[in-house]
């Protein structure tokens, strides 16, 4: 192994020491390492012990029963993944766990941005999500006591139509899917099923695994939901239940707070909570592929109240025309916007 590929990846192990016995297991693996590069994976016994036999696992899930591998991450997903090892010797065991971070290959393209249209946008929305359909932008708005969903006219930002929640209830993002409309809330761990014509509820549903309701989209099969961490949960439409997740990373880090989210050309754009910059990402192993930073389009807003944030949160797509729209909390805008790689 090279000095150079050493200190990229600055080889860490875990030591295992036997209760009275002189035996010490390290599991070496790097900390991190990106999808485009080959896994080596070793045990070793630092007093030159006999190892009888081992099995490593990658997720639980039996990869080799050879000493000193190598394995491929091409079509691995980033994020934190559990590797251990079972050591069998002198008619015992013992198991060793190292995390690693999967990240991706490459940085990811930084874009700007130009103004196609501006529409007017209500300012009493605290805008949670957005979406296009058929000539009209539904948005689900937050805040106990004032969150809602509606149907507003894009070129005047008239709303149409509305149904509010439930005080007790901080509503948040939503999709459509085929006639339904699903609608996030915040930390009350349900989510509510609509017709899209009518606003009548059909039903609910509870998370899973996920800590929160933050952000909702789908990919035409199936409804992916960002909880405020970097995961992405990917729920089957007619149970709703959590099937999978990927988390986001770059080749360096992971991108915490995920927000609106909306899938686009098969990628899936994340606004991050608090700041002007949508991300985005590889629906199928995390990879961010784009940031898009969005602060000079805020400047565009009136800003009457110093005691409001005006965070961007809103992102939605019309498929047939291929425009994308976006706004935020409060703004008295929604934008029209091209994406321009810098």
């Amino acid at each position: 192994m090279s000095f150079k590929f050493s200190a990229i990846l600055f080889l860490f192990s875990l030591v295992i020491t036997g209760c009275g016995e002189d035996v010490e297991f390290k599991l070496n693996t790097p900390q991190k390492i990106k999808i485009d590069k080959e896994l080596k994976i070793f045990v070793t016994e630092i007093n030159g012990k006999t190892i009888d036999s081992l099995i490593f696992y990658l997720d639980g899930k039996k990869i080799s029963s050879k000493n000193n591998i190598t394995i491929s991450l091409k079509n691995k997903v980033l994020g934190v993944h559990s590797l251990s090892a079972q050591i069998y010797y002198n008619g015992t065991s013992k198991r060793l766990i190292n995390n690693i971070y999967f990240l991706a290959s490459q940085k990811p393209t930084i874009y700007t941005f130009k103004v196609i249209n501006t529409f007017p946008h209500n300012t009493n929305a605290f805008t949670q999500g957005l979406e296009y359909r058929n000539g009209f932008l539904y948005e689900s708005t937050g805040q106990k006591g004032e969150s809602s969903i509606r149907k507003t006219a894009l070129k005047t930002g008239e709303v149409l139509q509305i149904k509010e929640l439930d005080e007790k209830y901080f509503g948040e993002g939503i999709t459509i899917l085929d006639s339904k409309l699903y609608q996030l809330t915040w930390q009350a761990k349900i989510g509510f099923i609509y017709d899209l014509e009518s606003f009548e509820q059909l039903n609910t549903f509870k998370y899973g695994k996920s800590k929160e309701g933050w952000g909702l989209t789908n990919n035409g099969k199936e409804l992916i939901k960002s909880d405020g961490t970097e995961r992405l949960w990917f729920l089957d439409p007619t149970t709703l239940k959590e099937k999978r997740f990927i988390e986001a990373y770059t080749n360096t880090r992971k991108a915490e707070r995920l927000n609106e989210i909306e899938f686009i050309e098969g990628k899936i754009y994340a606004n991050i909570w608090q700041k002007n910059t949508i991300i985005i990402i590889n629906a199928t192993n995390g990879t961010i592929e784009g940031v898009v930073n969005l602060n000079k389009l805020r400047d565009k807003i009136h800003k009457p109240d110093a005691s409001k944030t005006y965070v961007l949160n809103g992102i939605a797509y019309d498929r047939e025309n291929k425009r994308l729209f976006v706004t935020g909390k409060n703004w008295d805008k929604t934008f029209e916007i091209e994406l321009i790689k810098k």
